[in-house]
């Protein structure tokens, strides 16, 4: 297992993004994913934590062991906005499996630590009963994920439209339980291109639901 591992720019970060990993990895395994944001954004502080996940244990008692591991994960990202002064809003939570999980719980315990939330292949470990008001969450899902069905990210995205999230879902086609190249450029393209929803509603005095779509807007991408 590896230690916490930091990709810093040279000058102060414009962005900090907090990348967890998943069940069975460990921090070095978000590498790939982190070198891929830091070509995109070259003024920003990533950063991998080793194991902030929940403790082991049956799939049936998730709910209460994310419950225990969030105070934790909490903390440290609060901790690292202040040591690298970081805005809660120029804050990205990124996710893999159950890093994915802890991502989007984290911004439903605490709405607003972070500005964007995005999940590859996990979801909730309860459907939030409302949705984060100053977080925008995008869903990356491979089509063949059998570990997290993409079924279930769909119901997912329904229900946080139903709650007026901000939210979003791209689907891979042929793509399993994995961080695929296919899903990483949508995520880098929703996290360029997506326009939050709070910031139209500030604009124009509107509430839009969430919206599934593809990151080349079609549904589904290749």
């Amino acid at each position: 297992m590896t230690d916490d591992i930091e990709l810093l720019p040279a000058g102060r970060p414009e962005q900090l993004m907090v990348l967890l990993h998943g069940r069975g990895q460990d921090a070095a395994a978000m590498l790939p994913l982190a070198r891929a944001l830091r070509r995109e954004f070259a003024h920003a502080a990533l950063l991998l934590p080793q194991d902030l996940l929940p403790a082991d244990g049956p799939a049936e008692d998730l709910v209460a062991r994310v419950a225990a591991a969030l105070p934790r994960l909490l903390r440290w990202v609060r901790d690292a906005q202040q040591r690298l002064g970081a805005t809660p809003q120029s804050t990205a939570l990124v996710g893999f499996g159950e890093g994915a999980t802890m991502a989007l719980e984290a911004a439903s315990a605490d709405d607003g630590i972070a500005g964007r939330v995005i999940a590859f292949g996990g979801g909730y470990a309860a459907l939030p009963a409302q949705a984060p008001a100053l977080t925008t969450l995008h869903f990356l899902h491979g089509e063949a994920d059998a570990l997290h069905p993409v079924a279930e990210a769909r119901r997912t995205l329904e229900h946080l439209g139903v709650l007026h999230g901000d939210a979003t879902l791209d689907i891979a086609r042929g793509v399993g339980h994995e961080v695929h190249p296919a899903l990483v450029d949508c995520a880098i393209h929703r996290l360029t291109h997506h326009i939050p929803h709070r910031t139209w509603r500030e604009a124009l005095g509107a509430l839009p639901a969430a919206a599934a779509g593809g990151c080349r807007d079609d549904g589904v991408t290749d």
